[in-house]
């Protein structure tokens, strides 16, 4: 009894340890990020039972896909000064609310109209919960392990996609698409209920009066300069999130299941989890961002094609993985390296803005385009069109760099 008293208050000073530190934090950043990422990639491995279930057709499944980061259009812009404005906890904790809400109304839902709310809903909340969690870590790590953790916290994306693509697929054949939209809204609520009891913010960081801005204060050169490279990411992003939603499609039509189609496709999110952060280290060491990511893309286009018309399409699938690191490094470097310094924060929402609503728009295209044909393969040509024409639109960039050159 005499040593009890001693280790108690030992324990209690152990654990405000633990949780005033910035890597347990950011373990907490990193599994809201991969679930949101769980979220996102949850009605792509089950879509023919999606669409089977309920009468949709592919352009229909595709605009479920993209719903999800619709919202992203109007809240880039203002989504981060929220968290300054509010507070990063209460603002984290309601996305993930609106996450929970959002997907147990898609799992029940018994139209597309109920599950495009619920996936709308997920998705307000799944993009403000991204844009909150990049202003957490940047305080938490300032002036220390900036750049790592900032690589861990954006690794949360591909590490949930691929979760997704890997499991989701075998556990909806084997059971409904309905109990994959309960798993991803349970992961969520685990999430919520973890950074409810366990999360603190940064010292020192508060609230303030910082007004919420819709329309970002730009001149007319860094407007163009941020929609022409969120343009670029947008196209990137779209070829790659079309060839995980409907890759499995061709797999199937070519003799896997369901399941071992959606497990294949996933090894290309995998692959990209390393070679995107390899690819960067490659740009920086050529410095050559125009050719990284010409070539990149160009190749990358290039083996998604290949995959429906050439022999053992998952050698073209895991070559695509491979390929798609190597441009996205030099694209976001674009606009911090293109706008002068005080402009970088508002040009990068208008950045993202032009990505969340490209990506949601063009995703029903290759589910039309699906329908259209009546061919799987059809979207996967859609996708290489998209990762081609970033070579063309960073030609536009450059042109606006050399001839609309900033005032001094």
């Amino acid at each position: 009894m005499s040593r009890a008293g001693p280790e108690y208050p030992r324990r209690t000073d152990m654990a405000r340890h633990v949780l005033g530190s910035r890597w347990f934090a950011l373990v907490l950043i990193l599994l809201a990020r991969v679930s949101m990422a769980v979220q996102f990639q949850s009605i792509a491995p089950v879509g023919p039972l999606l669409v089977a279930d309920l009468t949709l057709s592919y352009a229909e499944l595709g605009l479920l896909i993209g719903l999800y980061l619709l919202p992203g259009a109007a809240l880039a812009l203002p989504g981060g000064l929220l968290g300054q404005r509010f507070g990063n906890r209460p603002v984290v904790l309601s996305a993930l609310g609106l996450m929970v809400g959002g997907g147990l109304v898609t799992a029940a839902s018994h139209s597309l109209w109920m599950a495009g709310a619920g996936r709308l809903v997920s998705g307000a909340g799944g993009v403000l919960l991204t844009l909150v969690v990049a202003k957490m870590t940047a305080e938490w790590f300032a002036g220390k392990e900036i750049s790592t953790a900032m690589g861990i916290m954006l690794t949360g994306w591909p590490l949930g996609i691929g979760l997704s693509t890997a499991i989701f697929g075998a556990v909806a054949a084997a059971s409904s698409w309905r109990l994959v939209q309960y798993l991803a809204a349970l992961l969520a609520a685990v999430t919520f209920a973890l950074l409810a009891c366990l999360y603190r913010d940064a010292p020192g960081v508060g609230t303030s009066r910082a007004a919420l801005r819709f329309m970002p204060n730009l001149p007319p050169r860094d407007w163009a300069l941020a929609l022409t490279a969120g343009s670029m990411w947008m196209l990137f992003n779209v070829g790659f999130i079309v060839l995980l939603g409907f890759g499995p499609g061709v797999l199937v039509s070519r003799g896997a299941s369901l399941g071992g189609a959606g497990f294949q496709v996933s090894l290309a999110v995998w692959i990209s989890v390393l070679s995107v952060p390899l690819g960067g280290v490659v740009v920086d060491r050529m410095r050559r961002p125009n050719v990284a990511i010409v070539v990149g893309c160009v190749l990358t286009a290039l083996a998604i094609a290949a995959m429906p018309l050439m022999p053992a399409p998952v050698v073209w699938l895991l070559l695509a993985g491979v390929l798609a690191g190597v441009p996205p490094g030099a694209m976001v470097a674009l606009v911090p390296g293109g706008v002068r310094s005080e402009h970088v924060a508002a040009a990068l929402g208008l950045f993202y803005a032009t990505y969340y609503l490209g990506v949601a728009a063009l995703q029903p295209v290759a589910g039309l385009l699906r329908d259209l044909t009546a061919s799987p393969s059809a979207p996967l040509f859609f996708a290489a069109g998209m990762m081609a024409l970033p070579a063309l639109a960073l030609g536009v960039f450059r042109r606006i760099e050399g001839v609309w050159a900033p005032r001094r």
